[in-house]
C-alpha cells in the first residue's frame, strides 16, 4: 500500500476514532431511524471503509481512477471520503441535469480549507454563494470592466503586443538552436498581458529556457494550484481543521499574502500617481484605473480595496495557469501528431499568407484552428472536476443527492466517454470541423469552463488569447521536439493538481520558416 494513504487511514484512525462513539454511531442510528424506504435511494458506489470512507480509491490522479469506477457504477455515483459525502458525474447527460435543472440547488460548493487563508472565502467570486449579493456583484462588476467584448476589444493591442515579444524571443532562441520550455514561454506571454491590461506593467521577462520570473511569479501561482489540488485531510475530516496538519492552509495563506502584498504596492503606487496628476485627465488608462474610479464613485460600497485584491487573486491564478497549461497541451499534442500541425499551418498560410501576423479578428477564419482548441480542451480539461455543492436535498435521474454533498462533475472522464466519442482517447481535430459544439457551456459534451451561474467568467479572454499565441507559434516556425529520438518516447503524462498540467515541461526547438 502507498505510504501516502497508510499514513492518511492511521491518521484517521488516531484523531477521528476517539470521536466515534460520540458522533458517528449516533449519526448512523439517528439515520436509520429516519430512513424511508419509499424515498429514492443515493446513487451506487463502492462500500466505503468505516471513518475513511474511500479515500483509497482516490489514487495519485482522481480524476482518472474515478473515471474508472464509473464504468463499475455508473455514470452518477456516490463515495465518501472520510465524513464528507461526494457524488460523481461523468456523462454530459447528467451533468445537464444537475448544472441546469438544478442549478440553483448545485451553485454553490464546498469550500477547501485552504481557502479559508486570509478569510478568501468571504471576499472571492469563486468561493461566494451564488445568492449573496457581494458574488452578484463581483459578477457584474468583472463582465463589464474586464471580460465584455467592448472591454476586450479595447485591450487587445496588448495581447497583441505581448504575443510579439513571444515571437521575437522564439527568434532569438531560434537563431541560437535553443530548446523552448513552451509552458514557461506561454506563462510569460499570458501573465504578461494581464498585468499590463490591468496595472500597464509586465510582471515577468523572457530569459534562458522561456522565462525568468520575476519574484517567481509562476512558481507561487503553481504552488497556489497544486495546494488548492491536493487532497487535505482537513477537508475531509472537519475535526483536523483546527491542527492543519499537512501544512496546507499555513502554505496558502503564505502564497496568497504574497501575491496581496505585490498587487497591493501596485494600487498604492497608482493612487500616489492619480493623486499628482488629477486634474490632468489621465485616468482610466487600465483596468486598474477604471476600478479606482469604479471604487471612488461608489464610495467603497460596490467594490472595496479588500474585495479588489482579492479578486485579483483569483483572476491571475486562474487566469495564468489554465490558459498556460492549453496552449502546452496544445502544442504537446500537435508535435506528437505532425500531420495535424502540417494541415493546421496550411490553414493559416492559406488564411494570413506567409508573410501576415495572426491577430484576435482572424480567428474566426480558422476552423481547424478553433477544432485544435476544441480537441484539446476535450482532452485536457483546464480543470479536471467542477466543484458543487448541494443547498438542500435533491434529486437526479431518480437518486436521492443529500443536503451538502459534494458534487463532481467529472469533465476528464466526459471528454473520454467512449458512449459520446469514437476514439476517445485520440487527437482528432476533424471531429469538430462542420460541428457546431461549443465550449460556451450549452454542450455538455464539452464543457471545460463549466456550465450555469458557476460558468467560469473569464472564458471570453481565455479563447482569445489560446487562438492568438497558437495560431502565431504555428504560423512563425516550424517545430521539433527537443531531446526526444522517436515519437513514441514521447511523454505525455499528465500531472493532477486543481489545473491538470503536463508531468514534464515541453520542451521545443523552433525553426525559421
Amino acid at each position: 500500500m502507498d505510504q501516502y494513504y497508510c499514513t492518511a487511514v492511521l491518521m484517521a484512525m488516531i484523531i477521528v476514532w476517539p470521536c466515534l462513539h460520540f458522533f458517528i454511531i449516533p449519526n448512523l442510528l439517528l439515520l436509520l431511524i429516519k430512513s424511508d424506504p419509499k424515498s429514492p435511494k443515493m446513487p451506487p458506489g463502492p462500500y466505503p471503509f468505516p471513518i475513511i470512507g474511500n479515500i483509497l480509491k482516490l489514487g495519485q490522479k482522481p480524476h482518472q481512477t474515478l473515471s474508472e469506477l464509473s464504468k463499475i457504477y455508473g455514470p452518477l455515483m456516490t463515495l465518501k471520503f472520510g465524513s464528507l459525502t461526494t457524488i460523481v458525474i461523468s456523462s454530459p447527460q447528467i451533468a445537464k441535469e444537475a448544472l441546469i435543472k438544478n442549478d440553483i440547488v448545485f451553485s454553490d460548493r464546498q469550500i477547501p480549507d485552504i481557502m479559508h487563508a486570509l478569510d478568501h472565502h468571504k471576499v472571492s467570486m469563486v468561493w461566494l454563494p451564488t445568492s449573496s449579493i457581494k458574488w452578484r456583484n463581483l459578477r457584474k462588476i468583472c463582465a463589464t470592466n474586464v471580460f465584455s467584448h467592448q472591454k476586450l476589444d479595447s485591450t487587445r493591442d496588448f495581447r497583441h503586443k505581448k504575443v510579439q515579444e513571444l515571437l521575437n524571443f522564439v527568434h532569438i532562441s531560434c537563431t541560437k538552436c535553443e530548446p523552448i520550455d513552451i509552458g514557461q514561454a506561454a506563462f510569460t506571454t499570458v501573465i504578461n498581458s494581464l498585468s499590463y491590461t490591468f496595472f500597464s506593467r509586465d510582471f515577468v521577462e523572457y530569459g534562458p529556457c522561456g522565462c525568468v520570473p520575476q519574484n517567481n511569479y509562476r512558481g507561487l501561482m503553481t504552488d497556489i494550484m497544486e495546494e488548492s489540488g491536493k487532497t487535505n485531510f482537513a477537508d475531509l475530516f472537519p475535526l483536523l481543521r483546527l491542527f492543519d496538519p499537512q501544512g496546507v492552509r499555513r502554505r496558502g495563506k503564505d502564497y496568497t499574502q504574497r501575491l496581496i502584498r505585490l498587487f497591493n504596492g501596485i494600487v498604492d503606487e497608482r493612487m500616489q500617481l492619480r493623486a499628482s496628476c488629477i486634474d490632468s485627465g489621465e485616468d482610466n488608462r487600465d483596468v486598474l484605473d477604471s476600478f479606482l474610479s469604479l471604487m471612488e464613485v461608489h464610495d467603497s460600497a460596490e467594490l472595496s480595496r479588500r474585495e479588489f485584491l482579492h479578486l485579483m487573486v483569483d483572476l491571475f491564478v486562474a487566469g495564468t495557469d489554465t490558459t498556460t497549461s492549453t496552449v502546452e497541451w496544445a502544442m504537446a499534442e500537435l508535435l506528437n501528431n505532425p500531420e495535424k500541425m502540417a494541415k493546421a499551418k496550411e490553414e493559416l498560410i492559406r488564411v494570413l499568407g506567409k508573410e501576415g501576423k495572426p491577430e484576435e479578428l482572424d480567428i474566426s477564419k480558422l476552423p481547424y484552428l478553433k477544432a485544435i482548441v476544441k480537441e484539446t480542451f476535450r482532452l485536457h480539461p483546464p480543470v479536471p472536476f467542477l466543484h458543487h455543492k448541494s443547498k438542500s436535498e435533491a434529486e437526479i435521474c431518480g437518486f436521492r443527492v443529500p443536503k451538502d454533498a459534494q458534487v463532481l462533475v467529472n469533465v476528464w472522464a466526459i471528454g473520454r466517454n467512449s458512449n459520446v466519442w469514437s476514439d476517445p482517447n485520440c487527437f482528432v481535430p476533424e471531429r469538430f470541423l462542420g460541428c457546431k459544439m461549443n465550449v460556451n457551456g450549452h454542450d455538455f459534451e464539452l464543457i471545460p469552463f463549466g456550465s450555469g451561474r458557476r460558468m467560469c467568467p473569464g472564458l471570453p479572454l481565455a479563447h482569445r488569447s489560446v487562438h492568438l499565441i497558437l495560431a502565431s507559434l504555428l504560423h512563425c516556425f516550424d517545430w521539433k521536439i527537443a531531446n526526444v529520438k522517436k515519437q513514441q518516447e514521447f511523454d505525455m503524462t499528465e500531472k493532477y493538481g486543481l489545473a491538470l498540467r503536463r508531468d514534464q515541461p515541453l520542451l521545443a526547438i523552433p525553426i525559421n520558416i
